[in-house]
């Protein structure tokens, strides 16, 4: 079964295909599907730009589409960068430009008020254009310098630690993340979802 998933970001299409492996369907991301244009993610909500995504690659392909919105909502920040997080440094900037904006703005803040929460909401936009939602998250903190090199269009990936670990995102194999992470947990649903109610 072919499903397609709303991406065009090589970091969130390995650690979502790693999710199904063990399923009997064929995850394509947009590009792999030959569309290059992108979805104007103008909602206000995660859920709002998830189902934006999984709509959008549905209406081009006629197949089940899943596409996911996440972002990171920073305690000492007020909630912030949350549906921003792609942008919060400024639309075209690099990773590691990214990483450094939040890196500044966390300065001055003491290592017991660093906590945030990562937020993943994941749609499934069926066939016959009916959707369902699923929801995951992770809490944890963030560090006062990157561990490591951030994985690509992911400039938290190696500044955040979730609690229980002693390393970050970036550190991780997709099997360690997909235990315990924000999408691991929202596309584990995904997956139950699938096997019980869409693969045939």
């Amino acid at each position: 079964m072919n499903i397609v998933l709303a991406t065009n970001n090589p970091s969130k299409a390995e650690h979502i295909k790693s999710q199904f492996a063990k399923l009997p369907i064929e995850l394509r991301t947009l590009q792999e599907c030959g569309i290059t244009e992108e979805p104007v993610e103008n909602g206000k909500t995660l859920e709002e730009n998830a189902l934006i995504k999984a709509k959008f690659a549905w209406e081009r392909t006629g197949k089940c589409s899943i596409a996911d919105d996440t972002g990171i909502f920073i305690d000492a920040l007020g909630g912030a960068p949350g549906i921003h997080s792609g942008r919060f440094a400024g639309v075209g900037k690099t990773i590691e430009e990214g990483q450094a904006f939040v890196i500044e703005k966390m300065k001055d803040v003491k290592e017991q008020d660093r906590s945030a929460v990562f937020r993943t909401v994941a749609v499934v936009f069926e066939a016959d254009g009916t959707h369902s939602v699923f929801r995951g998250e992770a809490h944890g903190r963030l560090l006062t310098e990157p561990a490591t090199k951030p994985q690509p269009k992911m400039p938290y990936s190696a500044i955040f630690v979730p609690d229980g670990s002693f390393k970050t995102w970036a550190e991780m194999t997709d099997e360690e993340r997909n235990k315990i992470s924000h999408r691991g947990k929202a596309f584990k649903q995904v997956a139950d979802f699938l096997k019980k109610e869409v693969i045939k």
